[in-house]
């Protein structure tokens, strides 16, 4: 295969994968974002590697803005502070950076994201019980097998993005972080 047929089915693979995306999810899940916020709530990400830095591009998405001028609205990314995930690494184990934290700054109603390529990386899994804990609502974006996530995730707010390949899985997390984004201002903001 020369370098042209890898692209073009790498493109193909992502295209597929996009068009995958449960749109009726997306609705259910940006109303639920919208009535959070609405409610006086705020957004939590979790991941790591590639999804911490989905997790941080969405939240950005939110506290500054989409594609509207708004007022900023209340989403973290749980990795950005190194200080906390390296003190809490280091005093308890990397297993529990995030579920510390959601200890500490998640409240009932607030809408945690976990993401997780395979859906098993253990400090997600953590948090996500913690968040549980807390009477968090919990929502998940995974590959196809979705992992250990999918034992404690509803079915209704868990993407499963129907690949197992890595990139492919990042590129539509983005999708529907955008498509969230987007849907999420127009309710909240209008036209």
């Amino acid at each position: 295969m020369d370098s042209s047929e890898i692209i073009d089915n790498y493109i193909e693979e992502g295209i597929k994968a996009r068009k995958e995306i449960d749109k009726s999810k997306v609705i259910k899940i940006a109303d639920l974002v919208a009535n959070s916020f609405r409610n006086g709530n705020k957004l939590l990400f979790m991941g790591n590697g590639g999804s911490a830095a989905d997790s941080q591009h969405i939240a950005a998405e939110f506290v500054g803005r989409f594609e509207k001028e708004r007022e900023a609205l209340p989403a973290l990314a749980l990795h950005s502070n190194s200080s906390t995930v390296t003190a809490i690494g280091n005093d308890y184990g990397f297993e529990k950076i995030f579920e510390r934290q959601i200890e500490a700054f998640a409240k009932k109603g607030d809408v945690v994201f976990a993401l997780s390529t395979s859906g098993n990386s253990r400090n997600v899994i953590e948090g996500i019980k913690k968040a549980k804990e807390k009477e968090c609502i919990i929502v998940g974006i995974t590959g196809r097998n979705g992992g250990k996530m999918t034992q404690l995730i509803e079915e209704d707010f868990l993407f499963r993005v129907n690949s197992e390949k890595t990139s492919i899985i990042q590129e539509v997390t983005i999708t529907i972080g955008h498509l969230l984004s987007k849907l999420v201002e127009l309710q909240i903001y209008g036209d």
